[in-house]
């Protein structure tokens, strides 16, 4: 796997749904459903592009995490303001900062040998540490679904330097 591409964000505004899982009780799939049927009903978008997005406890940030560790997951896309969200969906801002770029190629599956590149392998040996702001992954036009193995997404991890 590359070195991610360290990019200075300014803040997002995302508009979407949300729930509370865990890596054990997965209920991205779930979410996803409920998501795309509201998908139209948001007239402001920016782009195409669809956020996932996990907002994580202080617990994430000092190692205190694991399979039944709860998190907020959003399903989402970038709005230009929170004029006339419809009823179900919600208003999330991504604050401006840092973040390290990682591009995930391949099947959800997968995604797991990824993960432990950034948080066991790139982390560690970089001039960074996690930052206390929400994770996300892009899917853009690369991004073919989760099964797809040439399904291209980018993956932003909030850091500040160490």
């Amino acid at each position: 796997m590359k070195d991610p591409e360290i990019i200075e964000m300014e803040a997002k505004k995302l508009v979407g749904i949300s729930l509370h899982t865990s890596l054990a009780d997965d209920k991205t799939e779930l979410l996803w459903k409920r998501f795309m049927k509201k998908k139209d009903e948001i007239f402001n978008t920016t782009s195409d592009d669809l956020f996932s997005v996990q907002v994580y406890d202080e617990g994430f940030i000092s190692g205190h995490f694991n399979s039944q560790s709860v998190f907020e997951k959003w399903a989402a896309v970038e709005v230009e303001d929170y004029s006339g969200i419809d009823e179900g969906l919600k208003g999330l801002k991504l604050p401006a900062g840092l973040y390290a770029v990682f591009t995930h190629e391949g099947t959800s599956n997968e995604f797991a040998g990824t993960a432990k590149f950034i948080f066991e392998e790139w982390i560690p040996s970089s001039e960074y540490i996690l930052d206390d702001r929400p994770h996300f992954e892009v899917l853009g036009k690369e991004y073919k679904g989760p099964e797809d193995p040439a399904s291209k997404e980018k993956i932003w991890i909030p850091i500040k330097k160490g």
